[in-house]
């Protein structure tokens, strides 16, 4: 099966231009850029397919599909400084995870790789298309069952009827999640719910994926159900994942991991070589 090719574009934005974020599902997102009052200036609109080959964002084209941030910095305002200088890279075909305690700029990390923020100086390549996994999965599931939720996207892309049937089947198989196609949303547990947003990108054939604390909300039972389940699909998919946490524990399950620490990764590699090192962090834990 051939591969979408990457796409880039560039965005830039004043200083201090305002910016308004809306998350409209797991495939859909909308960025909207408010320009000052100035009449000089435009309002822009720009819709992101999170999950498409016509994935719209200031990620760089790359030729093989494995995540890299080089030197990327990032502030709110002035003097108030999120990331600096933060470069990582995650091999083709295998889950890393990102660390590091509240504030470190963790998930500004992966919004600027998602396309949601511009970094003020540094580069980005992903493969594309690449999905995005929230920590809540109430704010990513739109649709009124678990079928119809997973095929929002193919649908969106103009796939036929017969393609999108086959594609939810086996992403819903992928996930252990094939015979509740029909369970409304609501109905599902914690990491039911998560399962169907991975789902949703699976469907979609993303080559990359990024969670944000996917499992932060869960009981640590369902907690770990999720994260080995994550690392079987990165295996037998051949995808690339970034899972954000801060729990030591789903270190276990993990090919490496990165420590970020003041808006700059400070330790890589080997999960269990950082054990020691983070269990004298504030804000993470065994559980």
């Amino acid at each position: 099966m051939n591969q979408p090719e990457p796409h880039k574009v560039e965005i830039s934005c004043d200083r201090d231009a305002g910016k308004k974020i809306t998350v409209l599902s797991n495939q859909l997102i909308a960025v909207q850029v408010l320009r000052n009052l100035d009449r000089r200036r435009q309002a822009r609109f720009l819709v992101l397919p999170a999950c498409s080959s016509n994935l719209r964002s200031i990620l760089n084209p790359v030729a093989n599909p494995a995540i890299r941030v080089a030197d990327v910095k990032f502030h709110w305002k002035e003097g108030q400084s999120v990331l600096n200088g933060c470069s990582l890279e995650v091999p083709q075909g295998e889950f890393w995870m990102l660390l590091g305690a509240n504030g470190s700029g963790k998930s500004t990390l992966l919004r600027i790789m998602t396309g949601l923020l511009a970094p003020h100086s540094g580069s980005v390549d992903m493969p594309s298309p690449v999905g995005f996994v929230f920590q809540n999965p109430d704010r990513q599931l739109v649709m009124p069952t678990v079928a119809a939720d997973v095929a929002f996207g193919l649908v969106a892309e103009g796939l036929s009827i017969t393609q999108v049937r086959s594609r939810v089947r086996e992403a819903l198989t992928l996930v252990s999640l094939a015979d509740l196609e029909r369970r409304p949303i609501y109905a599902l547990s914690g990491g039911q719910k998560q399962r169907v947003a991975i789902a949703g990108a699976l469907a979609r054939q993303c080559q990359a994926l990024l969670l944000d604390e996917p499992t932060a909300l869960l009981d640590p039972d369902s907690q770990i159900d999720l994260v080995k389940q994550m690392r079987n699909l990165v295996r037998s998919q051949g995808i690339t994942a970034l899972w954000v946490t801060h729990r030591l524990n789903e270190l276990d399950y993990c090919d490496g991991a990165f420590l970020l620490e003041q808006g700059r990764v400070v330790a890589r590699g080997n999960p269990q070589r950082l054990q020691q090192r983070l269990m004298n962090m504030p804000n993470i834990g065994r559980s």
